[in-house]
């Protein structure tokens, strides 16, 4: 496989979409890599070709294992712990780095050996996202989702950095949800006639 190095954000929006497959984080619908089939929906919905032959049972184990591996990078404890563990994850896949042309522009490629596996591969495509965001944004951004009821993890690579939960259309919503309904039951206490105090 050949990756265009162009922006690193890509990478850490993957890893960032693995790690929210896991089981743990999905407690109500369980794990959504389940088969080949979902394996191969999760790589196209995140525009890595897996190529022509469908997943396996064994890249599916596989990935699930990077997956483990990925989220114990984004909750690292510390900035060199991030980067070992991400250079870990290129080192895997004995990855080659090269300048080549891409839209009449030089820019550098990696390259993963012809035996890699696609675990590999997805490795390395996470690899060097994570890499990017140290370098670029800082080891800050790996944050784990301030909803009290979720176990995410993710990599904020917005351009503000004020990202606080994992799904924010999921997390984000439920946690909005919650302060609301704790105002309104503040709002009905503190009503003449409706405290504890004024029940007789």
């Amino acid at each position: 496989m050949q990756l265009t190095f162009t922006d690193y954000t890509f990478g850490a929006a993957v890893a960032t979409a693995l790690v929210l497959t896991a089981p743990e984080v999905l407690v109500a619908t369980g794990d959504a890599l389940t088969d080949g089939e979902s394996l191969h929906a999760f790589l196209t919905e995140h525009g890595i070709g897996p190529g022509d032959r469908p997943a396996t049972g064994t890249d599916l184990d596989e990935v699930r294992a990077l997956r483990t591996r990925v989220r114990d990078v984004v909750a690292a404890p510390n900035e060199e712990a991030i980067v070992d563990g991400a250079n870990q994850l290129l080192r895997v896949a004995h990855t080659v780095p090269f300048l080549g042309r891409h839209d009449g522009t030089w820019m550098w490629h990696l390259e993963t050996a012809p035996e890699s596996t696609l675990a590999d591969d997805l490795a390395v495509v996470i690899g060097t996202g994570l890499l990017g965001t140290v370098a670029s944004l800082g080891p800050n951004r790996f944050r784990s989702c301030e909803s009290p009821s979720c176990n995410g993890i993710f990599v904020d690579t917005s351009r503000a950095g004020r990202r606080r939960f994992c799904m924010p259309q999921v997390c984000g919503n439920r946690v909005n949800v919650a302060n609301f309904r704790a105002r309104r039951r503040r709002e009905q206490q503190d009503r003449p006639g409706t405290g504890p105090t004024d029940a007789g």
